[in-house]
């Protein structure tokens, strides 16, 4: 890693500081998942500042960013674009709709209906939009952060394993510590929006450029074996009706490897592993119903899984 692209780094994280207090954990992992080109699900209460992070990464990072209020009531359409006919010129032209952006906020993603949900599958997977037949590309890069209230299920739809699956995480911002929350009070009567407090570090087609760096990151034999032993260990337990796919093991090392590039190493630790396999695996286990009924959720039987596989050595660097 050259030295500009670690002050730059640095220089995110510090001025990503300057807005968001307390969420250091939040803040690397959303980093992590922005560098290794992934969709991030925070599942939190409302009032801990997720759409302030998200507009404070979109500044930082010199993306554009959008976002959609979801409901109940919501069309696909009011997502994707829809082809509008000119009357003075005879023929129809599309409007493109909100997800054509770099960055975009899909709040309470599970208010709105499967059918709406949907329209964002192909967004995010294959980074286009079809309508009325014809494929368009998406903005590069293009991120989708989603955001759903855990405890509120009232009037919600919940996410299908599909669509849970795009995402790379699920993770929870939590409350800040009274310290922390303290500074944020202080803060708030002369509280501005990012766009007044801080500026862009890189662009989009930096940030492009970095994200290629993280896949030359070292990956060992060992983590790799480490990493599938795992994924596959979260199908042989009987607690999981439904353990992590061969797809969760490329996204659990590409986000270590996105991880280690961030902590400035050139190769991935079994800590890097162990500290993003709740954040990436979490959303894809689905424990059997007696679990559940149980309250014994997926994150919970795979902390069991964690402790029963022993850690490779931790010389892994060369």
């Amino acid at each position: 890693m050259d030295e500009s692209t670690t002050e730059s780094l640095q220089r995110i994280k510090e001025t990503i500081g300057e807005v968001i207090i307390g969420y250091e954990r939040g803040v690397e992992l959303l980093l992590t998942a922005i560098l290794s080109d992934g969709h991030v699900l925070i599942e939190d209460v409302p009032g801990v500042g997720k759409t302030m992070l998200a507009r404070t990464l979109a500044v930082v990072l010199g993306l554009d960013f959008n976002r959609i209020q979801f409901t109940p009531d919501l069309l696909p359409s009011d997502i994707t674009g829809v082809n509008v006919y000119d009357p003075s010129e005879g023929h129809f032209h599309f409007q493109a709709g909100p997800v054509f952006t770099n960055l975009l906020l899909a709040d309470e993603i599970n208010r709105a209906t499967p059918r709406t949900q949907s329209a964002l599958l192909e967004c995010m997977q294959e980074r286009q939009v079809t309508v009325g037949g014809k494929t368009r590309r998406l903005a590069q890069p293009f991120l989708a952060l989603a955001t759903q209230n855990p405890v509120e299920m009232s009037g919600t739809f919940p996410l299908p394993s599909a669509q849970l699956d795009r995402f790379l995480m699920r993770i929870s911002l939590g409350y800040p510590s009274e310290q922390n929350e303290l500074a944020i009070v202080e803060r708030y009567p002369h509280m501005q929006t990012p766009e007044e407090r801080v500026s862009a570090v890189i662009d989009g087609d930096e940030l492009q450029r970095i994200s290629a760096m993280t896949r030359d990151v070292h990956i060992s034999d060992e983590v790799r074996q480490y990493i599938v032993t795992i994924v596959r260990r979260t199908r042989q337990r009987p607690e999981i009706e439904l353990g992590a796919s061969p797809r969760s093991a490329i996204m659990l090392a590409s986000a270590a490897r996105s991880l280690a590039f961030l902590r400035a190493r050139e190769f991935v630790t079994p800590d890097d592993v162990r500290d993003l396999a709740a954040p990436v695996l979490g959303h894809r286990i689905i424990a059997s119903e007696d679990s559940w009924l149980r309250g014994r959720e997926g994150e919970t039987i795979l902390d069991e899984v964690m402790k029963d596989i022993p850690v490779p050595g931790e010389d892994l660097g060369s």
